[in-house]
């Protein structure tokens, strides 16, 4: 008789299982990643400007010191393509 269906192997249930997990997170992460493009929605509906909320979200992420670097790195980057005169 085959054991098509049920694995009396450990190591396979195990595996499986994991799977499992990951997938309900994933639909889980989907449901989230739904609920914040919802809320950029309803901030652009009311007046806001959904690139610069995602950039602001960005920025809260590192730390000062990053920011700092990174606002360093974007200044000589305009300066060299002459974009601080604008």
């Amino acid at each position: 008789m085959s054991d098509i269906g049920h694995n009396a192997n450990p190591a396979a249930e195990q595996l499986r299982l994991f799977i499992e997990r990951i997938e309900r997170l994933e639909e889980e992460k989907k449901g989230v990643a739904d609920d914040i493009k919802d809320v950029y929605s309803e901030a652009k509906a009311n007046g806001y400007d959904a690139k610069a909320m995602r950039q602001i979200v960005a920025l809260r992420k590192m730390t000062k010191d990053d920011r700092a670097e990174m606002e360093a790195i974007l200044d000589t980057y305009k300066s060299a393509l002459g974009m601080d005169l604008l």
